[in-house]
Formats: structure tokens, C-alpha cells, sequence
């Protein structure tokens, strides 16, 4: 039986998907449930416990426990799911970030849920959540949580496990004495559950409970294991590029046992994670007030250098690099291993505008070289395809990004000319991205992107202009003023003693 076309969602709006009800459905997808542990035995035995009781079939699931370095080791309890395994973390790495990553590497799920090891999932919990995985794979679900304080000792595994399996989980703890992800609820009120979300959507994902389908989890490239605070926004901005949705399940609810650290220590919590957000994650507008070079660039500007001369692609690029926008990277691509250093007629060598080109932005650190472009510029949020000589207004660049956030839309064709000859091409990488996830053998990919996204071809006018040619012929005379100028040449004079 051949399986129904996956909904195309446009934005984050996951209006358009109709999870089944909890007990009415036939689940046949896998889960990898992975736990990183750090120490904590206590409390990972009473996580083990509650997913032993899970309604998800046991024979579709299976628990990866990662010990990250544990002092004693972390060991299994009796009381756990039939299909668990404990594993060690990759070497060279710590954190939990690596423990996750470790995890993934290791299941063999369709879908990927992550629970932390201090968590006590309601009964329904992986159910609620992988109901949605089987209508799309390019869905991230966001599991609820509420804190409780927790006495250590106050619960025995058995005590969990019966809670769980009777959907009881009230015994266990008072809803009344517990309290919400306060930051993560203000953000659902304000965006009708993630519905009316904009770019910096996957900054919600919270590691304690969430899940991703493994097709997803490979495009974005999964955990970083560089990261130590903060790695579950830096992977949700990811998970968000690579063209997923992102949908709250309040259903799949769990107890967080005792406060986070966001809540123990937010503030010195923050201070260390936003250099690490900032350079990542380029939509944290807020973060980059300042003109640096980012790790992570909010717009890659792509000029294909093929047959183009050194004038038009120096006033294309300089004119990016001089823009209002100033997290911007410059991708030239050319045939740049033709670049040989063996004799040549220099002035009539057929390579001549490419070595210019070349010699002009060699020590850049915004510009790169490229024999051809990747299929999109991920993980930045947006690229530039920028035809050589077209040079973007001082604010072209930043107005096209903001009219792009402004209507949600995943490409922008500018034009130019009577002929409607086409200058430069703005693409959203989410919305590409997600167009690569559905589009089948038949499929025009912009028509895909403009369902999931929308598009807008206008006029390239009010955003820049093309080269004039001659505009940046400098004449002999004109060199001269420069040196001049410069002082690198003294006045002609008749006298020679006033030289």
C-alpha cells in the first residue's frame, strides 16, 4: 500500500495536520528514545520506569541510556523497558550535547525522541508525540513538562511504574504544586501555538522532550558536540533550516524532577550561552548589533564568475560588502583550480579577469571561493543568487530580508530591463530545504517552495542597479590623481629646486 502524499505546511502553521486521537490509531513507525545520563541513578531509574509503562508499543520502541563519563558508571535497572541498552559516549567529547549525538549515531529508529534522564513521561507521552511523526518526517514535536520538587528517595521505580501504567501520574505529584516552562508558554501565547511563529521558531526546542524523524535529524546535521550550554537552540535553529515544522504537543506531558537549570541560575545560564547562540544562530537579530563576522552568516550572496568580467563581479561583491547588512558572506564561484602560477603573457592571459577577480578578494574574510555552489546555503537562513554586475543599494540587501520576514515569503525574483531579464534571486533555505523533503521526480521545486512559503517577482529598481559600463574605468590620469592624492608622487615642476 502505497503511503498518501506528506502535507505541505506553509510556515510553521500546522493548522493543516490532523494528528489521530491517543488509543485510535495503528502506529508502525520506530522509536529510538535516547537518555543522556550524567550521574543521577536515582533519578534515571525512575525515568526508565515510566517509559516501561508507555502506551506506544514496547515491540515498536527502544531506550538508548548514553553514560557521559558517570562516577560510579551508570548502570540498568531492573525495572526498565524490555528493548534498553546502555552505551558509553563517543570518546573524545563530554557534555551533553555529545552524549545526544552519541545516542542518535547509535538508534535505529525511525523517530528520534530525546528524554532527559530526570524526566517521568506521562503514559501517553511517546504516543502523543510520534502520532504526528506519521504524517510528515520534517516534523519537530515538542513534548510538555512541568517541575516539581523532588525529594530524592520520596518514589520507588515500582511506585512510578504503576502511576504511569494506570495513567495516574497525579499520585506521583500534585499539578497544583508544580510550575510550567514559564518563557516556553509566554511564547505559545504569543504565536498561537507556534502557528503564526517567525524565523527563530526552532530556538523553542527544549532537549528535555522532543523528537525529530531521523531523515530530519540527518539533514540538519544533528547535535553539536563543540556545544556544552545551549545546544538545544543551536539544534532546533538547525532542525528549523532544514525544513521542519515545529508543532507543541500538550498531550505528550511528562514531570521534570526538580528545577532547571534556566530556572536555578538563568541569568549567569544566559551569559554563557549567547556568544555561542549569537555567532550560530544568524535570526537572533538582536544578538548582532554589532558589524562582526559571524560563524554562521545571516545571508550568503552567490556570483558565478563564469564568463563574467573582474568589473562586474568587484562592483557586485563590494557593493554587498559595503551594504547596511553586515552579516553577510560572499560565495564568487569559478573555475578558481585553473589559477596556475607558470609563465604567461600577462596582459593578453585569457584567465586575466579570473585571476583579478581572484587577487581581489584573496585575503576577504567574508568572501570564499567555490567551483560550484552547494544545492543551498544551509545552515544560513537566506541566499543571494546575485548576477555579476548588479550592484544592491546601500539598504537593498536588509529591505529585501525585511520583506521577505514580512510576508513570509521563500523567494524573491528581482528583474530588470525591458526584457524582464532576471538580476538577482533571494531564497529562504527553510523553505528550500523543506521543497527538497517533498518535492517528488515531477515536481518543479519553486512551484514546491512558492506552496510551502509563497514567492514574489518584482521589479529589481527600488533595490539596486546594474554597472554602467565604463562606471569603474579608471584612466592613467585618474591613477595618477590617486597616487597624488596619496602623496606617493611629487608635484611636476620646471625648477628643480623646488623638488
Amino acid at each position: 500500500m502505497t503511503a498518501p502524499p506528506e502535507p505541505r505546511v506553509r510556515g510553521n502553521d500546522h493548522t493543516s495536520l490532523t494528528p489521530p486521537a491517543l488509543g485510535a490509531w495503528e502506529p508502525r513507525l520506530t522509536a529510538s528514545v535516547v537518555v543522556p545520563a550524567h550521574g543521577g541513578q536515582e533519578a534515571l531509574d525512575l525515568t526508565l520506569a515510566a517509559l516501561a509503562a508507555q502506551s506506544y508499543p514496547a515491540h515498536l520502541t527502544e531506550i538508548v541510556v548514553v553514560d557521559d563519563g558517570s562516577t560510579p558508571a551508570i548502570r540498568l535497572p531492573e525495572l526498565a523497558p524490555d528493548n534498553t541498552r546502555l552505551i558509553s559516549s563517543a570518546p573524545g567529547g563530554w557534555g551533553r550535547s555529545h552524549a545526544v549525538r552519541s545516542g542518535s549515531e547509535a538508534a535505529e529508529g525511525d523517530v528520534i525522541v530525546w528524554i532527559d534522564a530526570d524526566t517521568l513521561a506521562f503514559r501517553d507521552h511517546l504516543e502523543a508525540q510520534l502520532r504526528h511523526h506519521h504524517l510528515a518526517r520534517y516534523l519537530v514535536v515538542l513534548g510538555s513538562r512541568r517541575v516539581v520538587d523532588h525529594v530524592p528517595g520520596s518514589l520507588t521505580p515500582a511506585e512510578v511504574h504503576a502511576a504511569v501504567a494506570e495513567g495516574a501520574e497525579h499520585r506521583l505529584y500534585a499539578l497544583e504544586a508544580s510550575r510550567p516552562n514559564h518563557w516556553i508558554e509566554t511564547v505559545y501565547k504569543a504565536t498561537d501555538d507556534l502557528r503564526s511563529a517567525g524565523p527563530s521558531v526552532g530556538t523553542t526546542l527544549v532537549g528535555s522532550t522532543a523528537s525529530a524523524h531521523r531523515d530530519l535529524l540527518r539533514a540538519a546535521g544533528d547535535s553539536d558536540p563543540r556545544l556544552i550550554l545551549g545546544e538545544d537552540s543551536e539544534l532546533g535553529y538547525r532542525l528549523s533550516q532544514a525544513g521542519g515544522v515545529f508543532v507543541p504537543e500538550h498531550e505528550a506531558r511528562s514531570w521534570h524532577l526538580g528545577a532547571p537549570t534556566i530556572e536555578r541560575d538563568g541569568q549567569r545560564l544566559l551569559s554563557f550561552i549567547r556568544p555561542q547562540l549569537t555567532d550560530r544562530i544568524p535570526t537572533m537579530r538582536l544578538g548582532r548589533k554589532a558589524r562582526r563576522q559571524w560563524l554562521v552568516p545571516y545571508v550568503d550572496v552567490v556570483v558565478d564568475t563564469t564568463g563574467a568580467s573582474h568589473d562586474d563581479v568587484r562592483a557586485s561583491v563590494d557593493a554587498v560588502l559595503d551594504g547596511s547588512l553586515p552579516d553577510v558572506r560572499v560565495t564568487l564561484v569559478g573555475a578558481w583550480d585553473t589559477l596556475t602560477d607558470g609563465r604567461r603573457k600577462v596582459l593578453a592571459d585569457p584567465l586575466a579577469d579570473l585571476r583579478l577577480i581572484h587577487a581581489e578578494y584573496a585575503h576577504e574574510g567574508r568572501v570564499r571561493f567555490l567551483a560550484e555552489a552547494d544545492e543551498t546555503s544551509f545552515p544560513a537562513p537566506f541566499r543571494l543568487h546575485c548576477a555579476p554586475g548588479w550592484r544592491p543599494a546601500t539598504e537593498g540587501l536588509a529591505g529585501l530580508v525585511r520583506e521577505a520576514d514580512a510576508e513570509g515569503l521563500g523567494l524573491i525574483e528581482l528583474t530588470d530591463g525591458a526584457d524582464g531579464e532576471r538580476v538577482a534571486r533571494l531564497e529562504r533555505t527553510s523553505a528550500v530545504r523543506r521543497a527538497l523533503f517533498l518535492a517528488g521526480p515531477d515536481d518543479d521545486l519553486d512551484t514546491v517552495v512558492t506552496e510551502v512559503s509563497g514567492a514574489w517577482r518584482t521589479d529589481a529598481k527600488p533595490w539596486g542597479a546594474t554597472l554602467t559600463p565604463g562606471d569603474d574605468e579608471v584612466s592613467v590620469a585618474g591613477l595618477l590623481t590617486m597616487l597624488e592624492e596619496q602623496g606617493l608622487r611629487a608635484p611636476v615642476s620646471a625648477d628643480k629646486s623646488d623638488r
